[in-house]
């Protein structure tokens, strides 16, 4: 397990964390990496959309898994050797909100100074441009600069949190409005 501690620099150069997905090359600005664990077990969850892999206990907390190729109706991660589990924070009405993300490989920690990075291109992007910070230039390579907060909009953050918050029947499991799931579903396959 290695763990990411964002610096602060005195300039607006910011750090990423760049990983691969396919052929692609993203990162994530690492103000938001809590830390990088290996790919082991998940724990399926019924009724959750098809990138929601499910869930894992760290450290004593539960944490969703998503599969950003299916998030991005790409197809599923192949998941390799390399492939490991991103564990990020967003902010949801200022609560932080933990989630995993599968990605095939990590590469490194960069630094990409404001004047490489271009906005996000109007066509041609397979991935909604909502869902982009821009493009960085990395030496000879462009990066898919994400923003994390919107791969997972806050309504579907609400909708992970409340379905983790409704209480077990008799038998341990949740009963979870049919409604939740389908708007959550809705949301996420979008």
């Amino acid at each position: 397990m290695t763990r990411i501690t964002p610096t602060t620099a005195a300039d607006t150069t910011q750090q990423y964390l760049t990983f691969t997905l396919g052929e692609e090359l993203f990162a994530v600005g690492t103000r938001s990496v809590r830390e990088i664990i290996e790919y082991g077990r998940l724990t399926p969850v019924p009724m959750m959309p098809p990138s929601i892999l499910g869930v894992i206990n760290l450290r004593g907390g539960v944490v969703p898994i998503m599969d950003l190729r299916q998030r991005f109706g790409q197809g599923s991660t192949q998941v390799g050797r390399r492939s490991c589990i991103v564990i990020l924070e967003v902010q949801n009405e200022g609560i932080d909100r933990v989630i995993g993300i599968l990605v095939e490989a990590v590469n490194a920690v960069v630094e990409i100074p404001p004047q490489d990075i271009e906005p996000p291109p109007n066509f041609g992007s397979h991935i909604p441009t909502a869902f982009l910070i821009g493009m960085g230039k990395l030496d000879s390579r462009l990066v898919v600069l994400l923003d994390i907060g919107r791969v997972l909009s806050l309504d579907d953050l609400r909708l992970l949190a409340s379905a983790g918050d409704q209480p077990t029947d008799a038998l341990g499991s949740t009963p979870h409005p049919p409604h939740l799931f389908d708007e959550l579903y809705s949301r996420l396959t979008q």
